[in-house]
């Protein structure tokens, strides 16, 4: 039965964690979801946490956020969240869950410990900035 379902696969959508300069032009990071799609994804939810267990068992988590987030255009991104650099040593999952063509879909998308540094930045499409990519 299991082997019957097969959910299609979600292309086109990613999240990125982006270095950013705030108003005071200061270093900010900031998490954007974007749709390379060429068409609109409809009522997107995001749910965000972050854990992480370490050698010695001692767990470490992060509460979890729920982000209403709408309709995001085709080709097109929208802030999902700041993030703070000290949550970079854990795990940090986004659930993403929208509509196309009257389909509910949904990905989740974790960015692993350790891994949002800066040899591992590269220019995120749309937003023309330095970050962190999961497609």
């Amino acid at each position: 039965m299991k082997k019957d379902i097969n959910p299609p696969s979600i292309k086109d959508v990613a999240v990125a964690v982006v270095s950013e300069k705030n108003e005071l032009n200061q270093d900010i990071w900031n998490v954007y979801l974007i749709n390379l799609k060429d068409e609109a994804i409809e009522g997107v939810l995001v749910s965000s946490k972050g854990y992480f267990t370490d050698l010695k068992d001692q767990e470490t988590k992060t509460s979890v956020l729920r982000h209403s987030i709408g309709t995001v255009e085709a080709k097109s991104t929208r802030l999902i969240e700041p993030i703070m650099e000290e949550l970079f040593n854990i795990h940090n999952e986004y659930w993403v869950s929208f509509f196309v063509d009257n389909q509910m879909l949904d990905k989740k998308y974790i960015f692993l410990a350790e891994t949002i540094k800066e040899e591992n930045l590269i220019n995120i499409p749309l937003l023309n900035k330095k970050g962190v990519m999961i497609k």
